[in-house]
Parts: structure tokens; C-alpha cells; sequence
């Protein structure tokens, strides 16, 4: 059983930015699959970005792709998103999630993630 743990959300106005953070409560086994999704009041959960088996690639929402930049530290076990120029839209309760076995075509199904965090708030708003 992984934990995963996030952090470094808030409130922050249009234009500006946050760091998000989840940490693992161990090192996961390579290759694993680490991924944000999040989900709006009202909306299913949705795809965010994720970090296919171990850093083979990083693959983003056409929403978020060049705004958000993910990157990952196996060091630390941790996952960071990096969010600019953050629009109302953003707004959500944003989730870490891992899988050990995820292959590409599942990617954004959020179904298909064995492990979750308990989310983060972020709220874009004036």
C-alpha cells in the first residue's frame, strides 16, 4: 500500500502561481505511473498530467499544457506540479495518484489508479 500526500495548495489570483507537492510513504516500485487529476464542484475528476512509468515521458491536458510543468524527484519519492498563470477555470481540488501497472492507453482514466491522495485545494479567484 502506497500513501501519497499532498500539499501547497491555496487561493491565488488569475495570473499567478502555485507549486504542488505529494510525497510517497515509499519508494514505489519502477516503473510506476505517477499522475495530478482534479476535480471542479459539480464535474467528474479529470486528467491533469501524469509522469508515465518512472520519467519515460510526461504527457499534460490540452487545458493545462504550457501553463503546468510536472516533474519528479524518485530521490524523495515526491511528484511536483508546477502551475502558472492560473486561470479561474483551475479551480479544483487537485489529486496525486500512482499506479505500478498503467499501461499508456489508460493513462487518463482515472479508474485505472490504484493509489490516491487526499487532495489538494486550489483556488483561482480575485
Amino acid at each position: 500500500q502506497v500513501h501519497l500526500v499532498e500539499s501547497g495548495g491555496g487561493l491565488v489570483p488569475p495570473g499567478g502561481s502555485l507549486r504542488l507537492s505529494c510525497k510517497a510513504s515509499e519508494r514505489p516500485v519502477h516503473p510506476t505511473t505517477m499522475a495530478w487529476f482534479r476535480q471542479a464542484p459539480g464535474k467528474e475528476r479529470e486528467f491533469v498530467a501524469a509522469d508515465f512509468r518512472s520519467g519515460q515521458r510526461t504527457y499534460y491536458a490540452d487545458s493545462v499544457k504550457g501553463r503546468f510543468t510536472m516533474s519528479r524527484d524518485r530521490a524523495e519519492s515526491a511528484v511536483y506540479l508546477q502551475m502558472n498563470d492560473l486561470k479561474p477555470e483551475d479551480t479544483a481540488v487537485y489529486y496525486c495518484a500512482a499506479d505500478r501497472h498503467l499501461i499508456l492507453s489508460s493513462l487518463r482514466l482515472s479508474s485505472q489508479y490504484d493509489f490516491w491522495g487526499r487532495g489538494a485545494q486550489v483556488t483561482v479567484s480575485s
